[in-house]
């Protein structure tokens, strides 16, 4: 019984770390776009 409760914790904790981990993720897909575009555009320069 232990063990059903433990498995049911685990899942509603990776479920919420996921949602919360998801803004910053894509924060970070911006940031890492536009840092990459800006470089590109200056080796072209």
């Amino acid at each position: 019984m232990f063990r059903a409760i433990a498995d049911v914790l685990r899942q509603i904790g990776g479920a919420v770390a996921t949602v919360v981990t998801l803004p910053f993720r894509a924060v970070a897909r911006l940031l890492g776009g536009a840092s990459g575009a800006g470089r590109r555009g200056a080796r072209r320069a």
